[in-house]
């Protein structure tokens, strides 16, 4: 048995039913397979980063759980083919990580932290270039 994790976007304009149908699947094969159900961590609506399927946005949710790996090579094939399942990413979790809320969200239109000033690039690096003159 191995600690799994997926990271699954559903369509946003998925019925909440039908998004808890999915979750309930995947439960129920973990269960199934004689696993453990250790959380489902909502995350909610979020920006992607590029489109997917003409969606700018999807909702998020973390499912984590213990199986064995042929369990969870069942979920992935079911993700590929339900519909509704943006994208999905399964991981084994790193020992000892424990996942307490969803990293924040970034506000739509703030500047980018890392992005450096337009007068900044123009500028020496350092000062020992104007003393050498």
């Amino acid at each position: 048995m191995n600690d799994y994790e997926i990271m699954l976007l559903l369509d946003p304009e998925l019925a909440e039913e039908r998004a808890n149908e999915i979750i309930q699947r995947i439960r129920d094969s973990v269960d199934a397979a004689k696993g453990t159900w250790d959380g489902h961590e909502p995350w909610g609506r979020r920006r992607l980063a590029y489109e997917i399927g003409h969606r700018g946005e999807a909702i998020y949710h973390l499912l984590l759980f213990t199986a064995p790996a042929e369990t969870l090579a069942e979920i992935t094939r079911v993700l590929k083919i339900t519909d509704g399942v943006m994208r999905h990413g399964a991981y084994r979790r790193v020992q000892g990580s424990t996942h307490t809320k969803a990293p924040a969200q970034i506000p739509v239109g703030a500047p980018a932290a890392a992005a450096p000033a337009a007068d900044d690039s123009a500028a020496p690096a350092d000062d020992t270039a104007e003393a050498a003159e």
